[in-house]
């Protein structure tokens, strides 16, 4: 049990290295690490009733980064593109 527990973080620390190095070190060349996402953010504030009040702000790009993982503080691009609408409760 001890063998395949090392041998899954080995093989995840190993998936993880080669999707920082595909991202790090671009091949070819003409691949674009960073990508943008049109992202819609809104607020809900709860009012003294119980009921939230909803403060929507104008679209925006978000950059993002074309991996697996999240990567140089950026969520992955395929994550952020199922994403597009975002909470933020206060």
């Amino acid at each position: 049990m001890k063998r395949a527990a090392l041998i899954a973080v080995l093989l995840l620390a190993a998936l993880y290295g080669g999707d920082y190095a595909s991202v790090r070190i671009p091949v070819p060349r003409s691949r674009v690490p960073l990508g943008t996402v049109t992202v819609r953010r809104y607020y809900a504030a709860m009012k003294k009733d119980g009921k939230p009040d909803f403060y929507f702000t104008p679209p925006e790009a978000d950059t993002c980064v074309h991996s697996l993982f999240p990567h140089f503080g950026y969520t992955p691009c395929w994550y952020l593109s199922r994403h597009t609408t975002q909470r933020i409760d206060l």
